[in-house]
């Protein structure tokens, strides 16, 4: 499928592997110029080597950042400061017994897999919203609705992108803007 994504720019969290990364592949074979995203400069620039290869046309823009904390979200802000599509795919996830998963984790997890997409939707959408046309997309997990046991803290973290996406197509309803979870 080609959606003639032409002369727009896009940010896909966490792509230099996984879902991230095949998302990014996507984006930039139907056109768009896509910023990849990973915690290391050394793996995103080995990613957009990758992705150059396979796809020989394809624009790629350089936005490394650790986004489990607001100084990884500002640096990708900084690198890539308007984008058309914003797919908010970074996260961590980790088997733990209930009991044994601290505050830290917990607050670890939040911060990676919720809040940098909040940052990153409060950064991007404004501009969105203005220019009358754009995509937000949470990469979240059938674990946001059946939470897994053994990894309570991950299913919190989708549960809580779930409600975040809603609320917030609420809040651009009617202007152009679109906001989607996915469950992979």
């Amino acid at each position: 499928m080609d959606l003639n994504l032409k002369g727009l720019r896009a940010v896909v969290t966490g792509s230099t592997g996984g879902i991230g990364y095949a998302a990014a592949r996507e984006l930039a074979s139907m056109g768009a110029a896509v910023a990849i995203n990973g915690r290391l400069q050394a793996r995103v620039d080995a990613a957009i080597r990758k992705l150059k290869s396979e796809v020989p046309n394809g624009e790629f823009l350089s936005a490394p950042g650790d986004l489990g904390n607001a100084d990884g979200a500002a640096a990708v802000t900084r690198a890539v400061t308007e984008v058309d599509i914003l797919v908010n795919n970074a996260g961590i996830f980790e088997p733990k017994p209930f009991f044994e998963i601290p505050d830290a984790d917990w607050m670890r997890f939040f911060e990676t897999n919720v809040l940098s997409g909040v940052r990153l939707s409060r950064h991007y959408t404004p501009g969105m919203v203005k220019r009358g046309w754009g995509r937000v997309v949470f990469i979240s997990s059938e674990s946001g609705l059946h939470i897994p046991a053994e990894m309570v803290h991950y299913g919190m973290t989708k549960t809580a992108q779930l409600a975040v996406s809603r609320g917030l197509a609420e809040s651009v309803a009617g202007t152009g803007v679109t906001v989607n979870a996915v469950l992979p």
